[in-house]
């Protein structure tokens, strides 16, 4: 169950590993955002260790890469560094030239659906595999959904059954190490029978009607909410549909010291990750598949009609777990920025070295180090517009704020992915975005199954909400009132 302990836990584990986001004072793109230092953080002894214990991973793996030095990443908080972030867009494409995701590694053009299936597409889930991401093991062990407590509650005006699972991870194989998934469903008391459901990442166990699972944020930014309305849970129940909210750090603690423990490390028996072994990102991606196993035995839940959804780092999980996953139905992708939907091309914020470094480097495979040592970003074999491609056919909707106050995720550069992946998309019978030029703000482009809006608000999903329902309720109808009988 979700103890007030381990949503401490889970929320201090948020802390340690956020990102300062630039803010500034206009919405435009190429505004360069001011910054509001903050004072640096004091640790405890056991952030100490977790520090000592990751810094000791993370150059175990650049030994097993024969790295000796790393390039810096960026900084966003201080405008006097020469490491400063870029916000010129005059500067943000040093590798312009993109893999093209329909041409086959012998030249050859992709020009079937069949191909894509058959051939290109297996390609480029090997390079994500062994470079980016990392391999989930060909055996894992199994997940039995336990159902510990359902309640009778109310979201604002709604009467909603509120159900808290607990998914038990086979251990046999090294009692030493426990993994309990940790998983809340929401869904409408008065369904007249099964309803989509948005599967979300998050930190802790929200129930109905509270501000989200997103862990906090720093001041001045936006838990979730955007202008003052409804919740996004109240937004979803609105429509008919129901809600979940997978607990990620029940998973895989989100910290390289964390690797021998949680999944990845019950895998590896308590030993340290392969240079292509999976990270953090796809162990979050590997339990909402699980969490959509016990939604798919679920006689209120709509399995074929799940979403995924997630916010900054849970962002980038959400398209991994879209791109992997072709149970899932759509996805709605906020704020991913590197290492999710931006171009690793793109030099606009966070970068390659960024995601690479000590502090994040966990996310990705082993293998990402070398992207920011001896090779650059435009040795990646693939980039971020073929991750969204392998989202194909399905529908899914990238989405970050301004500038001001996100500049860090790069918006820019995830639109362009999302229209660098039309071609995909239109070969399996889809309709891209229908434009390649970056719109102005607060422009949703919903026409195709590729969607995008950037809303004028800081790091948070809050403003998008609307625009990703209105998407979805294209593809989520819900279904009429089943008639009583007398």
């Amino acid at each position: 169950m979700f103890t007030p302990q381990l949503i401490r836990w889970s929320v201090g584990l948020a802390l340690v590993g956020l990102v300062v986001v630039p803010t500034g004072t206009k919405a435009q793109q190429q505004t360069t955002p001011t910054v509001t230092p903050r004072p640096p953080a004091v640790l405890s002894p056991e952030a100490l260790e977790r520090q000592k214990l990751t810094q000791e991973d993370h150059q175990r793996l650049m030994d097993l890469l024969h790295m000796t030095t790393i390039r810096r990443g960026r900084d966003g908080n201080n405008r006097e560094s020469p490491f400063y972030a870029n916000y010129d867009e005059a500067k943000a494409n040093p590798f312009p030239k993109l893999p093209d995701p329909l041409v086959l590694k012998n030249g050859k053009p992709v020009k079937k659906a069949a191909d894509w299936w058959k051939l290109r597409r297996p390609e480029i889930v090997e390079d994500f595999d062994r470079e980016i991401y990392g391999r989930v093991p060909k055996v894992v062990p199994k997940v039995k959904w336990e159902f510990t407590k359902a309640t009778n509650e109310t979201a604002g005006e709604v009467p909603v059954i509120n159900k808290q699972l607990v998914g038990h991870v086979d251990n046999s194989a090294y009692p030493q190490i426990t993994v309990d998934i940790q998983l809340v469903l929401t869904t409408p008391a008065d369904a007249a029978g099964p309803v989509p459901v948005i599967l979300e990442f998050g930190g802790g166990g929200f129930g109905p009607g509270r501000g989200g699972a997103r862990g906090p944020l720093p001041a001045g930014r936006d838990a979730g909410r955007g202008p003052a309305g409804p919740t996004w849970q109240q937004q979803v129940l609105a429509k008919g549909w129901g809600y979940a909210i997978l607990n990620t750090g029940s998973v895989q603690a989100d910290n390289g010291a964390g690797l021998t423990q949680g999944i990845i490390g019950l895998v590896n028996k308590g030993q340290p990750r392969k240079l292509d072994d999976w990270g953090v990102l796809r162990a979050w991606a590997w339990g909402a598949s699980r969490a959509l196993d016990y939604l798919e035995t679920d006689k209120s839940v709509d399995a074929k009609r799940v979403a995924l959804e997630g916010h900054s780092r849970w962002g980038k999980a959400t398209i991994v777990g879209m791109a992997y996953d072709e149970r899932f139905a759509i996805a709605f992708v906020s704020s991913s920025g590197e290492g999710g939907a931006k171009l690793h091309r793109r030099d606009w914020g966070e970068t390659v070295e960024n995601v690479a470094g000590t502090g994040e480097y966990h996310w990705m495979a082993g293998n990402f180090l070398k992207y920011a040592g001896p090779l650059n970003w435009g040795d990646l074999p693939v980039d971020s517009h073929e991750l969204i491609a392998l989202c194909a056919p399905r529908p899914i909707f990238v989405s970050a704020g301004a500038t001001n106050g996100d500049g860090w995720v790069d918006a820019k550069g995830s639109f362009m992915a999302a229209a660098a992946a039309g071609p995909v998309y239109k070969l399996l019978g889809k309709k891209d975005m229908g434009i390649n030029e970056f719109p102005p703000i607060e422009t949703p482009l919903l026409d195709g199954d590729i969607a995008f809006r950037q809303h004028s608000g800081g790091h948070t999903p809050g403003p998008n909400w609307p625009t990703f329902l209105s998407f979805a309720g294209r593809y989520f109808k819900t279904p009429p009132p089943v008639a009583v009988k007398r």
